[in-house]
């Protein structure tokens, strides 16, 4: 079995994507890329928080953090003592990102969160530190404050193009997005109100480095421009009737190579 693995540094970067170009989209992707292992999953996620989003508003603010904390399931139907992860996603000034993760089960996750009581499935040092300075830093209570639900497609690279170094690269597309700020629990079901327009899916690009050119051809062909876009920040402000809509970079992401 391929090991789990705890951590990532990657570039990613988003694409609002029409559903009436979708399916060409995939077809051109498809000539570099192809359908991961497990590329049709459902992604449930409980974003921890404070009562008024504390740590979310510093990430706004540019303060202390520029860090998320979920619990993630890829389960349709996860139970009490299911295997699930406990993930720190970070990013800095570079937009290089960084995610940290463990494998545990919902109830040592919650307890572990709001709590800060350790068990014998939270090992991971990283995780236990940045939780530990999160419960520092914060004199309200941190507990599950928004639950995200969506269905993703992903395609990975092909091992072998020709003339091309493999990089690594990822694509994931995601669609039917939810979310709920009452009831945040993963065993509520998937209800909740839309995130985004029937129309729109969310396509991410996860890299090590610069996109490679044909990439870029690909994006340019179908006019697709990087948008500052998170899923939580959206939820956040529709749960609280503020408006949110993604929008494009200022810039456009780093010199592709061939």
């Amino acid at each position: 079995m391929k090991p789990i693995e705890t951590t990532f540094k990657r570039i990613e970067t988003k694409y609002v994507v029409s559903k009436e170009i979708l399916d060409k989209l995939i077809q051109d992707l498809k000539e570099y890329l192809v359908e991961d292992d497990y590329h049709i999953s459902t992604i449930s996620n409980i974003y921890f928080d404070t009562d008024n989003f504390d740590v979310l508003q510093e990430d706004h603010l540019g303060n202390k953090r520029k860090e998320k904390v979920r619990m993630r399931t890829y389960l349709s139907n996860p139970k009490v003592d299911s295997q699930v992860f406990l993930e720190i996603k970070t990013k800095d000034q570079e937009g290089v990102g960084r995610k940290y993760r463990l494998l545990s089960t919902p109830s040592s996750i919650i307890n572990f969160m709001t709590k800060g009581r350790l068990d014998s499935t939270i090992t991971d040092k990283v995780v236990i530190e940045k939780v530990k300075k999160l419960h520092q830093d914060y004199k309200q209570a941190i507990k599950p404050r928004m639950y995200i639900y969506y269905d993703r497609y992903s395609l990975k690279e092909k091992k072998y193009i020709e003339g091309y170094d493999y990089n690594k690269i990822r694509v994931t597309i995601d669609q039917n997005l939810v979310y709920r700020d009452e009831n945040v629990s993963l065993f509520a079901g998937n209800h909740g109100d839309a995130l985004l327009d029937n129309d729109t899916v969310i396509m991410e690009i996860k890299a090590p480095g610069n996109k490679p050119q044909w990439l870029q051809d690909i994006l340019d062909k179908y006019g697709l421009m990087e948008h500052k876009f998170s899923k939580y920040s959206c939820a956040y402000h529709k749960s609280q009737g503020l408006p949110y809509a993604p929008r494009p970079s200022l810039e456009r992401s780093g010199t592709a190579y061939a």
